[in-house]
C-alpha cells in the first residue's frame, strides 16, 4: 500500500510505502483521552514502511507506567498522528484521520471494548476483545 499524510495544520507530513498489517478501534479509556471521546481508529505498518516527510514530531508517553505507549503527534496544531507501543516496537500505528485517503479503512476488529462507551459503534460481523488482541 502506498499512502501518505499529515497533521491538520500541514506541519507534519509522513508517507507509507509497505502491507498493510491491521485496522482496528480502540476502546480503551486512554484513546478515548486522546480522541476527546471516542475509540481510535488506526492502521498498522512496518515501521520501516512508514517514514516522515516534512516537520518534526513531538512526542508523549505517560511517566507512570512501566511500558508506555510513545505518542506521535504535532507540537503546534496538536494534531494525534500515531503512536509505537513498546510491545511491538517494528510496528507503527497510524490514526486513519491522518490519511490523505481514508477510504480504505474497514476495521478488521475492535479491541478494549471492556472501556467501551454506550454511544461507541462496532460495526456488526467483526471481532470484538475485550482486552488486546492475542496474537496468533
Amino acid at each position: 500500500m502506498k499512502a501518505t499524510g499529515g497533521c491538520y495544520c500541514g506541519e507534519i507530513r509522513y508517507e507509507i510505502n509497505g502491507a498493510l498489517r491491521i485496522t482496528a478501534q480502540c476502546h480503551c479509556r486512554e484513546c478515548q483521552y486522546i480522541t476527546g471521546g471516542n475509540p481510535a481508529v488506526f492502521a498498522v505498518f512496518s515501521k520501516d514502511d512508514f517514514q516522515y516527510t516534512a516537520g518534526k514530531i513531538a512526542t508523549f508517553k505517560r511517566r507512570d507506567l512501566a511500558t508506555p505507549v510513545v505518542r506521535h503527534f504535532c507540537s503546534n496544531c496538536g494534531t494525534a498522528i500515531g503512536n509505537k507501543s513498546p510491545t511491538n516496537p517494528n510496528l507503527m500505528i497510524v490514526k486513519i484521520g491522518m490519511f490523505d485517503d481514508q477510504s480504505f479503512f474497514t476495521p478488521m476488529l475492535a479491541i478494549f471494548t471492556c472501556d467501551k462507551q454506550s454511544y461507541h459503534y462496532i460495526p456488526e460481523g467483526i471481532p470484538a476483545f475485550e482486552k488486546r488482541r492475542e496474537k496468533s
